[in-house]
């Protein structure tokens, strides 16, 4: 399939020029460039089995062997650094749930609206932070958008969130001071899962037209693969504690979305003779791995099971069709690069078990009652609650709890949490504000904030109180779930003054945004069911999702290692590079080869994928450094590993562990 494929493929995030065709071609057309993001793909998962066409393209262009997301690893976080280049200190996307600093509403909507923790896999909540900062809340100009000024055609296809955040300064409001505000696009064509409602960003009328031509539907398919939302085959159905969750991927919409992409978007550019970079994000295997039914309220299979390979094989397929259109074009082909790249691994979720044998978790949320609403089941006895994070903070620290999800009785603006222990409640979606009191909107008022993602949490300190965080931080060392501990410098003056956390810093959390930074993220437990096996990993997870089904977020090398691969007329063929790279080199590589300069403000950039290109030169040098924090009273510390090359550091793992008895700390 790819004897003569002179094209360049990044797996993950791709970016893709159309050359000229016919007579017109000139003799150095402009590249082109794909990329394509398998959300949520571990490099171990590429088998000849499940992704053929993914293996091919590793084995016959260069395979990047020693990838890395950008912790935490979460979608929108390492969407950042894939269409800026830049590391999370500088776009301020510090996770998919953040505080921003107020609570953050649609322009227009009533009084009360919105939340103080957006989820950022939403087009409507990215054009509230870009009104809220400055047009683009990432602060760096993105690849994709830098290309189009250059005169590329372009288009992002696919998950919604991520997506658009590859052209992030062209999402906003239109009449943001009316009563009826409306998304725009500034012309920019994003595709995503929101497509056509009314929630959804606008397509360009002529890309309407090529959609009503090929006779597709101008709004996404959902993810219901047209059964009922409670349905097995529904790809959007998670369970609960005691029904198993999907059992099939998300063939439906993505099968639309490829098609836009190869029926209507690239013929388009292709009719224009216009250089292009498209982006394909596909959802799976992410969505499927998250939501997968079989193994309910158990770590094996996890996701590794039938229905999480089904999810492979429909990310596979979506980028076959692809290089098929390619194929079918051989001049086009001959001139376009393909990158493909993934944001983050996966882990099974466990919210009981801290390490093997069934061992598990003392905290005290966990030994609660918890009332349950419509929408819950009845989990077994020791399963940690969605929002475990706050709730023992709150029961360590004595502090009230207020949920960010639930509206409250005046002045109260945030619904408070009861902590009877035979019907005690939890965060609806594990964010919460901590407190005295909670009076104030914004939360500026809050003690703490949390804001629940999955695999690691953030907890912001809206009033700068450095005792507060101190006080928060020696109670986190003292968790028995706790897989590694991170703050601020500036609580961190000196390397003693954090006992058991290293700093922001140490992980490229602090740089030129100006979104609020969290005072300390923390991540949790991860542990192996087969030792040395990652593909078996575990991870404690602050989420809804039950034990048995997939999380990321976390620090362990089963989520930190990406899959990422390149083929075309730039790249080496047949070229393993062991080399440490990651999503942040995604955008400098693409930029270089398609020669467009990227406007930077912040320094936490990535690097030039050099030793990967035909043009390059040999391996760089990686130099594996490992950081070790203070220890607390009782021997604990956090200890980090990772590489760097031409500066540019890549975070491998962190745990948080003991001492051992000549008092070093050792997993």
């Amino acid at each position: 399939m790819f004897a003569s494929f002179r094209v360049g493929i990044i797996l993950g995030l791709s970016c893709c020029s159309l050359a000229t065709v016919g007579a017109q071609q000139t003799a150095v057309p402009k590249r082109n460039v794909i990329v394509f993001v398998a959300d949520g793909l571990r490099r171990g998962s590429v088998t000849a089995a499940d992704m053929p066409t993914f293996l091919r393209v590793r084995t016959e262009g260069v395979d990047l062997r020693d990838s890395h997301s950008v912790f935490p690893t979460f979608t929108t976080a390492n969407a950042s650094a894939i269409a800026t280049g830049h590391g999370l200190g500088d776009t301020g996307d510090f996770s998919n749930a953040i505080y921003p600093g107020v609570r953050l509403a649609n322009p227009g909507a009533a009084a009360g609206s919105g939340t103080t923790t957006p989820f950022l896999e939403d087009d409507a909540v990215l054009a509230d932070m870009n009104l809220l900062f400055g047009g683009n809340y990432l602060g760096e100009q993105t690849l994709l958008s830098a290309v189009r000024a250059a005169g590329y055609a372009v288009a992002s296809v696919g998950k919604l969130g991520p997506t658009a955040i590859q052209q992030i300064e062209a999402v906003g409001w239109k009449g943001a001071g009316s009563k009826s505000p409306a998304l725009a696009t500034n012309g920019a064509i994003v595709v995503d899962d929101s497509t056509g409602s009314r929630n959804g960003l606008p397509l360009p009328p002529e890309v309407l037209a090529g959609m009503r031509r090929a006779g597709l539907a101008p709004t996404s398919p959902s993810r219901s693969n047209g059964y009922a939302d409670a349905s097995p085959y529904s790809n959007g159905f998670h369970g609960d504690a005691q029904t198993a969750g999907t059992l099939d991927s998300n063939h439906v919409q993505e099968q639309w979305m490829a098609d836009v992409a190869t029926q209507v978007l690239l013929p388009g550019f292709a009719a224009k003779a216009q250089p292009f970079v498209l982006l394909f994000w596909s959802r799976d295997p992410d969505g499927t791995q998250h939501n997968e039914g079989d193994s309910l309220q158990t770590l094996t299979p996890g996701i590794n099971g039938e229905t999480s390979k089904r999810g492979l094989r429909n990310a596979d397929h979506c980028l076959k069709q692809l290089l098929d259109w390619l194929d079918a074009h051989p001049a086009i082909k001959a001139n376009t690069d393909v990158l493909l790249t993934s944001d983050h691994g996966f882990a099974t979720i466990s919210r009981r078990e801290i390490s093997p044998g069934a061992v598990g978790t003392a905290e005290h949320s966990a030994r609660q009652h918890y009332a349950l609403s419509g929408k819950d089941a009845a989990e077994p006895e020791g399963t940690l609650p969605t929002g475990f994070l706050a709730i023992d903070l709150a029961f360590r620290l004595g502090l009230r709890l207020f949920d960010t999800g639930v509206a409250g009785k005046a002045p109260q603006p945030y619904g408070e949490l009861t902590a009877d222990a035979s019907a005690a409640h939890y965060p609806v979606g594990g964010s919460a504000l901590l407190g005295k009191a909670v009076l104030r909107e914004d939360g500026a008022d809050a003690e703490l904030i949390v804001a629940a993602n999955g695999g690691s949490d953030l907890v912001y300190a809206p009033t700068g109180d450095a005792a507060a965080v101190h006080r928060a931080l020696d109670a986190m060392t003292k968790l028995d779930y706790v897989g590694g501990l991170f703050v601020d410098d500036k609580y961190c003056l000196s390397p003693l003054a954090c006992p058991g956390a290293l700093r922001l810093s140490d992980i490229g959390l602090v740089g030129t945004s100006a979104v609020p930074r969290p005072a300390i993220v923390v991540t949790y437990k991860v542990f192996y069911g087969t030792p040395g096996d990652i593909g078996s990993a575990a991870q404690i997870s602050d989420t809804s999702l039950q034990e048995g089904q997939g999380m990321h977020g976390g620090f362990g090398r089963e989520q930190t290692w990406n899959n990422m691969a390149a083929i075309g007329p730039d790249f080496k063929a047949g070229f393993v590079d062991d080399t440490a790279s990651g999503n942040v080199d995604i955008a400098p590589t693409l930029a270089k080869i398609l020669g467009v300069p990227m406007t930077s403000k912040g320094t936490l950039r990535g690097r030039v994928l050099d030793e990967a290109l035909v043009s390059g030169g040999d391996a760089k040098a990686v130099t594996k450094r490992q950081s070790v924090s203070s220890t607390t009273a009782n021997g604990a510390a956090t200890v980090l590993d990772y590489e760097e090359v031409d500066g540019v550091r890549y975070y491998n793992r962190a745990e948080f562990v003991k001492a051992t008895k000549k008092g070093e700390p050792q997993p």
